[in-house]
């Protein structure tokens, strides 16, 4: 049994390929150095439409992923084989699932209900849908799409700072955590998701909220801008 946060970036340089590709080494072994603090076996480094090989480190397990950008919204890849960049918006959630698949790796529902209409394709053959440690109160919603689609659920924090590693995570029943034995054990129904609920996440939940209530607010006396989404964070803090 292993424990597993399934989606998290090592940067937060979103837009400038050049700063964060020097700033993911470091971003990598802060996050991993979190993770084994908060007591972690793995977790996944599903970077926006790009992925790097890191070294491994020494008590975290750092499994390959990708969170790629469809047309329709956020699919995560993990698994042995991910692909080493996507072009966001190019790939259509079948043909990502399809791609996923060609490389012996899951694809997973990211975020089923911040901007993303993924959720509502019924003819895709997903291996798991996330609960999202950003937005645990939609747990339920979640919860009810799984076992509409029959699909297990995973757990991932989508942090994009190390301090919300764990935030969500997976539990794995296997007997040595691999990339390969975390593709079996999600495509076989042997994975549940885990919402942390521990007193610093509550406080982070907190202050996320009071973030958030403060830029609504604003933008509420602002144009919005065509085509800008949501910032890593935004929605549904509980």
């Amino acid at each position: 049994m292993y424990t597993v946060d399934l989606h998290a970036h090592t940067r937060f340089f979103h837009g400038r390929r050049s700063l964060g590709d020097r700033y993911d080494p470091l971003g990598v072994r802060l996050l991993t150095e979190l993770a084994a603090r908060r007591g972690l076996d793995g977790v996944a480094t599903t970077n926006h439409d790009y992925y790097t090989p890191f070294d491994p480190a020494p008590d975290v397990a750092t499994l390959p992923g990708i969170e790629i950008t469809t047309d329709r919204g956020h699919v995560l890849v993990v698994g042995p084989d991910p692909p080493r960049a996507t072009k966001p918006g190019a790939l259509s959630p079948a043909e990502a699932v399809a791609l996923a698949h060609d490389r012996d790796c899951a694809a997973i529902v990211a975020h089923p209900f911040r901007n993303s209409t993924v959720r509502e394709l019924e003819d895709v053959p997903f291996d798991a849908i996330e609960v999202n440690g950003k937005h645990p109160r939609s747990q339920p919603l979640v919860e009810a799409l799984a076992a509409e689609r029959d699909l297990p659920l995973v757990g991932g924090s989508d942090a994009h700072y190390p301090f919300e590693v764990g935030r969500a995570y997976t539990v794995v029943e296997a007997d040595r955590l691999t990339p390969e034995s975390v593709v079996d054990a999600i495509r076989d129904g042997r994975v549940s998701a885990r919402v942390s609920r521990s007193k610093g996440n509550r406080l982070l939940r907190r202050g996320y909220r009071a973030v958030h209530s403060r830029k609504h607010v604003i933008d509420a006396f602002e144009e919005p801008t065509p085509g800008v989404g949501q910032p890593p964070g935004e929605p549904d803090e509980d």
